[in-house]
């Protein structure tokens, strides 16, 4: 049999296995783990996932399970290269919940996603846990059945203890290599929604790469800032409306293994909801679901009340079809967002961006506009660069294309912004036609100052949009002016 050892992130603390039969060690007493540390069952080549077993987790003092993984439910998945397991099925309401979905929890609500809780590399088997199943302060014990892994002929198992809850509220440190509070944002993110509502955390993200989806609800005042350069810290994980449709919604209570859903968690890698004054900074947030077709967004920034307000500070969101979906007051600055059609989207009141590169990757739409009101400000971008990825054809991507409904206003306005040849000379797709067709100093599509990449100005765009004039462009033409702040 091959020899196999457990540890937790990068420490190899915990036992390995003889030829014949698991000898187990003692974990050192003085040696604890994140509640939300990845398991990593070490080998010496790559493991292959066997077909039948479960990963057990109980809790030592009482023997309770708190935790299983069923690889009879890897059969409703599909391994990319990548090592993320997709469904291979849509999920919604119907979809019958399993231990290879999870329930994310924040501000009182459950999220149910589709997570990868086993993946096989080189270093061998990572096991992650379903979200908030450990306690702080805990001994468990892991059961490994010998179905699990191919070559493995006898179940496995080891103990080990979780650190203390972090006894400072308002700074919370997470780190992939369990040197933090945490090991993935979303623990924190978790931790973060259980203290009072107004109190204010920031959450510090070492460099590093987080396979994870988020989801924070009911909370206000949270900061998540990277550490380093905002290349450094970086949530990288695929979803896509073919893996969970909608834009995303949340249970009143965690969803029962065995039955209906009832609400997917949605398409989006990041989901906030009713969250006032959230702040990104230095981070750099990708969905790598990978192909052009197909509703994606890394974050929806979900307002009910079209009033909270969310801060974007030198980061990155990265997708293809609609990257960036929000309502509220939103401010995003010095970041860069890329993706190729209606990739910056939504009902916002207000959606400022400043200093910011405006990415094609391809032929298609920047914006799509569904502004609530007429006299709302919509999408502003101020001082922006309109560039392009590698092979994206001259003249093929539009400023804005419109959802045709006329509940909605297309209030787009551009200032100032330097627009590379990748934008077409008609400047606004016009079918279907916005609302209003007839644009005003107000409502519609807009811009002012436009220029090209020389430098020389832009003139010429067709008549669905219309070019402000320097008094009326004032009201554009600051945070102050389009955000009140």
């Amino acid at each position: 049999m091959k020899k196999y050892i457990l540890a937790f992130a990068t420490l190899a603390l915990l036992l390995s296995c003889g030829k014949e039969q698991p000898k187990q060690e003692e974990t050192p007493p003085e040696v604890t783990v994140c509640t939300d540390a990845p398991i990593l069952m070490s080998s010496s080549a790559k493991p292959v996932l066997g077909t039948a077993g479960s990963i057990y987790v109980t809790r030592v003092s009482d023997g309770k399970v708190v935790d299983r993984i069923d690889l009879a439910d890897l059969s409703g998945v599909t391994v990319r290269d990548d090592g993320q397991m997709i469904p291979k099925e849509q999920i919604t309401s119907e979809t019958v919940f399993n231990t290879f979905h999870d329930a994310l929890y924040s501000g009182g609500r459950y999220r149910a996603v589709h997570y990868t809780p086993l993946r096989a590399t080189d270093k061998g088997l990572e096991i992650k846990l379903h979200s908030g199943v450990l306690d702080y302060g805990t001994e468990y014990k892991v059961t490994v059945d010998a179905g699990v892994i191919q070559g493995l002929s006898n179940a496995w198992e080891t103990t080990f203890k979780t650190r203390a809850r972090p006894e400072t509220t308002s700074e919370l440190k997470v780190n992939p290599n369990g040197e933090g509070d945490f090991c993935t944002i979303n623990g924190a993110l978790k931790f973060a929604s259980s203290l009072g509502k107004s109190e204010a955390v920031t959450i510090l993200v070492a460099p590093g790469t987080y396979p994870e989806m988020l989801y924070l609800r009911d909370k206000e005042n949270v900061t998540i800032k990277g550490t380093g350069k905002r290349s450094q810290s970086v949530i990288a994980y695929a979803n896509n409306e073919s893996y969970e449709n909608g834009s995303g919604g949340a249970l009143t209570a965690k969803p029962a293994t065995g039955k209906k859903i009832g609400t997917s968690g949605g398409r989006a890698l990041f989901l906030v909801e009713n969250c006032n004054n959230l702040t990104l900074e230095n981070l750099t947030i990708r969905n790598t679901f990978g192909e052009l077709k197909g509703q994606a967004e890394t974050i929806y920034f979900n307002s009910g009340s079209n009033a909270h307000r969310l801060n974007i500070e030198n980061c990155e969101l990265w997708s293809f079809q609609d990257t960036f979906l929000c309502k509220g007051l939103v401010y995003v600055h010095k970041s860069l967002i890329a993706g190729h059609c209606d990739y910056v989207w939504g009902y916002p009141k207000a959606c400022l961006f400043e200093d910011c590169e405006i990415r094609s990757l391809a032929d298609g739409y920047i914006v799509q506009a569904r502004i609530q009101g007429a006299g709302d400000k919509g999408f502003v971008f101020l001082n922006c660069r309109l560039t392009a990825g590698s092979g994206v054809q001259d003249g093929k991507v539009y400023l804005a294309r419109s959802g045709g409904d006329s509940n909605y206003y297309d209030n787009v306005t551009f200032i100032g912004c330097t627009m590379y040849p990748i934008i077409s000379s008609q400047g606004w797709y016009n079918s279907p036609r916005p609302n209003p067709s007839m644009p005003n100093a107000t409502s519609g599509w807009k811009e002012y100052g436009s220029k090209d990449s020389s430098g020389n100005p832009i003139y010429g765009h067709n008549s669905y949009g219309i070019y402000l004039t320097d008094d009326t462009a004032k009201a554009f033409s600051s945070k102050e002016a389009v955000l009140g702040i």
